[in-house]
């Protein structure tokens, strides 16, 4: 548990006042290391491209090492690892983004990597309905083997969590705090139960309280880590509408439950139908077609690699090893800005050699 050696490194460099995720990874990458951000001088700090005087002086007058020290030992002892984002461990699905965070804490051994990781969010007050629908989607869910990624929260989340439990799938509660205050506590007890089946994370140190502020950051790690995220009920504003519009921008595959007009639990997810930022939900096979679950490898010859140029090529290479790949996986994995990279699917499919399909992924065209 825990032997890394640069672990308190790794630890302190969250814990360096006034400088933020950004900052630490241009430190990292300029300097060669963790060790090295703690070793460096002066004038080495002065050559990184974001670090001012105000930031230089309060690494260097930091107390983040002892700090993280004390730290280290205390998750030896509560149990739990550190993912640090540029550890193997380290969820691709959350590492491609820049907003994610630089350290996971982890309870549990459930796998953060599985082929299909749903998202279920909604109201902490469901109505009888929204309770029913969930328990069905999870039941649904089931033959594909699912991960279940929720908040842990009343309402919604706890339904989607304990439907898992009873279908024996892995699920993940992202917590708002630190992974030694649960929260709610009325929780706890499920929180264990998780604990044996899936995990429980958190991007907050242990002994950080459930303040407000905390659960939209959470919300984006939901977001990030699931293919597929349903909201099944909400009203017109609040967290499961914020973690809609993060899977939105991070091009997930959004589905809302439609409700009654009439209904102020549905009021969110009937918006986010109407505006286009969710797929109508009627039954988990309109999961199935829109993330194409059932899609089956397509065949295809590559004589018209020699008329692409070196951009066209690397997204088509990366089309040919996957058959199907995601928008976001794509860019992730190919490197190019979105921009450059939605210009080169086009000009691509415009000349007949990749199809767009439903859920912003691509394939090669037959």
């Amino acid at each position: 548990m825990n032997e890394d050696p640069d672990l308190v490194y790794k630890l302190a460099l969250g814990k360096i006042q006034g400088i933020g995720a950004v900052s630490v990874r241009n430190l990292v990458s300029y300097l060669g290391g963790v060790k090295q951000v703690f070793k460096a001088t002066r004038k080495d700090l002065s050559r990184v491209p974001g670090i001012g005087e105000f930031r230089i002086r309060d690494l260097l007058k930091s107390d983040a090492l002892k700090e993280a020290e004390s730290e280290a030992a205390l998750l030896t002892k509560l149990g739990i690892r550190v993912y640090f984002y540029l550890d193997a461990e380290y969820p691709q699905r959350l590492k491609q983004y820049a907003t994610s965070p630089l350290i996971l804490y982890v309870r549990g051994d459930c796998s953060l990597e599985s082929k299909h990781m749903v998202a279920i969010v909604g109201t902490r007050s469901p109505s009888d309905y929204g309770t029913h629908v969930c328990e069905k989607i999870v039941r649904d869910l089931a033959k594909w083997d699912v991960t279940v990624i929720s908040g842990l929260a009343y309402g919604i989340d706890a339904v989607a969590h304990r439907s898992a439990l009873d279908c024996c799938l892995s699920t993940i509660g992202v917590l708002g705090s630190g992974l030694d205050k649960i929260y709610p506590s009325l929780h706890t007890g499920m929180a264990e139960k998780i604990i044996e089946k899936g995990a429980l994370i958190s991007e907050f140190p242990p002994g950080t309280k459930p303040d407000r502020e905390n659960f939209p950051r959470r919300n984006r790690i939901i977001a990030s880590l699931c293919d597929v995220l349903i909201v099944v009920e909400s009203g017109i504003k609040g967290g499961s509408i914020i973690s809609a519009e993060y899977a939105n921008e991070y091009s997930k595959d959004v589905f809302a439950v439609p409700g009654s007009i009439n209904a102020k639990m549905s009021e969110g997810c009937n918006h986010l139908i109407k505006t286009h930022k969710a797929h109508l939900y009627t039954g988990v096979n309109d999961i199935s077609y829109i993330a194409r679950w059932l899609e089956k490898p397509v065949q295809r010859l590559f004589s018209f690699k020699e008329d692409l140029n070196e951009d066209e090529r690397k997204v088509v290479d990366l089309l040919d090893h996957d058959k199907l790949i995601r928008l976001d996986t794509l860019h992730y994995r190919s490197g190019l800005q979105l921009s450059l990279l939605s210009s080169i699917l086009l000009n691509l499919e415009i000349r007949g050699l990749v199809k767009s399909m439903p859920g912003k992924s691509f394939i090669l065209a037959p």
